[in-house]
């Protein structure tokens, strides 16, 4: 799992929240186990088994608060060198203050922002473009995609003598905290081509056609941003908008509302619903068998008693597999994220639901339990 989800620092959430939460709010890090970004990253990774769709959007968050880190320190040190813009009534001071972007803005998909958010990033991309343009001695022409593209075209081999490209480089959200940069630039410090650097990871990770980690985007999106990066040279946020809107769309559609039929409803991993099935009909069997085995041999009732471990055993892993769910756990506030790891629930809100649902779980539990129970007890026998 990434690196800088877990040491990215968090919004503080909305404990009042009476509501199931947003897949924006999840995104954002606004939520708590079990519902938090975390157990929505092992959801992607071992159930729906689309964890890259995830990640993709993850580095390309990254690389906004990379931009925004790089203008952030850029605009401190053109204050330092010449004190006189912070006077309040400089114009360009005004300018370098307000409109460069800020880290703590949020980077969810386009269609969630207002009005201010969405004109501080295309501030943000806009001012990029223009640096990029004017000062920057990138040539988009010694890319490693453009280089590729050049020995396909050619029929040359890579340099180290195989038939193979030179493989997609690797997320740099798996190799770093945030900030991390690979430039030889001082600690804490974004240099230009770290931006640069971090956009082409991003296309020869995720989007160019039998990349490491390919993902499936409308054909007309990866275009776009292929021709942005590797022909114009951009390397802006906005080069990758498209995409990640329609990832976070993808993600909604798809994904989130099994995740939150998984860890709001319930607090069962797939492996351990199963293992509950299979200890169920196996408590069933031997329950039905030794219940029949009582009545046939008319056994006294202080002795048909013992079926009360059997079918409780059964009807309980049962229903837990049925509505996925295990009560006792839920009521004690455990909700599992792997197979047998088990972590607090602290969303207020699915807490409350758990413990409904837990409830109703229970009572059913109890009740099939005591029928089956009462009817194998105190029907009378007659032995053969």
């Amino acid at each position: 799992m990434s690196q800088s989800m877990m040491d990215t620092p968090s919004p503080h959430p909305d404990l009042n929240r009476n509501r199931l939460p947003t897949l924006f709010e999840v995104l954002s890090r606004q939520t708590l186990a079990p519902v938090d970004l975390f157990s929505f990253y092992i959801y992607m990774r071992d159930q729906q088994r689309s964890v890259d769709y995830l990640d993709f959007w993850l580095d390309v968050s990254q690389h906004m608060s990379l931009c925004r880190h790089y203008v952030r320190e850029l605009r401190r040190s053109v204050l330092v060198e010449t004190p006189e813009l912070e006077k309040p009534g400089s114009k360009r001071s005004s300018y370098i203050l307000d409109h460069l972007g800020e880290m703590n803005d949020p980077s969810g998909p386009s269609t969630n922002l207002n009005g201010d958010e969405k004109m501080r990033d295309q501030q943000l991309s806009a001012y990029l473009r223009t640096e990029n343009g004017n000062g920057t001695n990138y040539s988009p022409h010694d890319s490693l995609g453009s280089q590729q593209s050049r020995m396909r075209a050619s029929g040359d081999r890579p340099s180290n003598g195989t038939d193979r490209e030179r493989p997609p480089r690797p997320s740099f959200m798996t190799n770093g905290s945030p900030g991390h940069t690979n430039s030889n630039s001082p600690a804490h410090t974004v240099a230009r081509e770290d931006i640069r650097a971090s956009a082409e990871k991003i296309l020869y990770t995720f989007l160019l056609p039998g990349s490491e980690r390919e993902i499936i985007l409308p054909q007309g999106i990866l275009t776009d941003i292929t021709t942005s990066v590797e022909e114009e040279g951009r390397d802006d946020p906005e080069v990758f908008d498209a995409a990640k809107d329609y990832t976070f769309q993808a993600m909604e559609r798809d994904a989130f509302p099994g995740f939150l039929r998984a860890k709001a409803l319930g607090n069962l991993v797939p492996p351990s619903s199963f293992l509950r099935l299979c200890l169920g009909l196996l408590g069933m069997f031997g329950a039905f068998w030794a219940g029949f085995a009582c009545i046939l041999l008319d056994k006294p009732k202080h002795n048909r008693c013992w079926l009360i471990l059997p079918f409780t055993i059964g009807v309980y892993a049962l229903s837990s597999q049925q509505y996925g769910i295990d009560p006792v756990l839920a009521l004690a506030g455990l909700s599992e994220y792997t197979f047998m790891n088990w972590a607090r629930i602290r969303e207020p809100y699915i807490r409350k639901l758990m413990n409904k649902r837990a409830t109703m779980v229970l009572l059913v539990t109890v009740l099939i339990g005591v029928c089956l129970i009462v009817l194998f007890i105190f029907v009378p026998g007659h032995r053969l």
